[in-house]
């Protein structure tokens, strides 16, 4: 075995242990400090993937500005027994819902990985590069990146008004 498929192996088992305590934690803010060990294993796998430029964005942008972010809504949230949302069966049938589409865009995108790795193939040593990876976010999936500008703005005012006290 070499070194790489030994820190491939390493930080899969890191990121899957982070993600099983990260959802089994009762405590959110254990949960969001969990969410950043998943986070910094996938920089781990981006980097093995020679996609520098992915590994360190992702670490600024979402182990620390997006999980800061997270943390202050927690705590502004204030949560405790008291005010904790009662359990609702609808809410059990639209997580199911959301899980089974999950599950069926995951199968969908797995289904494509031959047509993926055939294009990676042609494109040579450059699919992790930065001047790539900005030609192909800003020609082929400029409307998601728009789109995912927005609902991060929509979050940020979502924060603030879940945060605000009652008048």
């Amino acid at each position: 075995m070499s070194i790489t498929e030994i820190l491939f192996w390493f930080l899969s088992a890191m990121a899957l242990g982070g993600a099983l305590m990260m959802v089994t934690s009762k405590n959110p803010v254990y949960s969001v400090l969990w969410l950043i060990v998943v986070f910094f294993a996938i920089s781990g796998h981006y980097i093995l993937l020679n996609a520098q430029f992915l590994a360190v964005v992702n670490i600024i942008v979402y182990a620390g500005a997006i999980m800061v972010l997270f943390l202050f809504v927690i705590m502004l949230m204030n949560m405790n027994a008291d005010n904790e949302p009662q359990k609702n069966k609808w809410l059990k049938i639209a997580g199911a819902v959301a899980g089974g589409s999950l599950m069926l865009v995951f199968v969908a995108a797995l289904r494509q990985t031959e047509t993926l790795q055939a294009q990676q193939v042609n494109m040579g040593g450059e699919a992790g590069l930065i001047k790539t990876l900005g030609k192909t976010l800003f020609t082929d999936y400029v409307l998601p990146f728009e789109i995912s500008s927005v609902l991060f703005l929509s979050a940020m005012v979502g924060a603030v008004v879940i945060g605000k006290k009652g008048d």
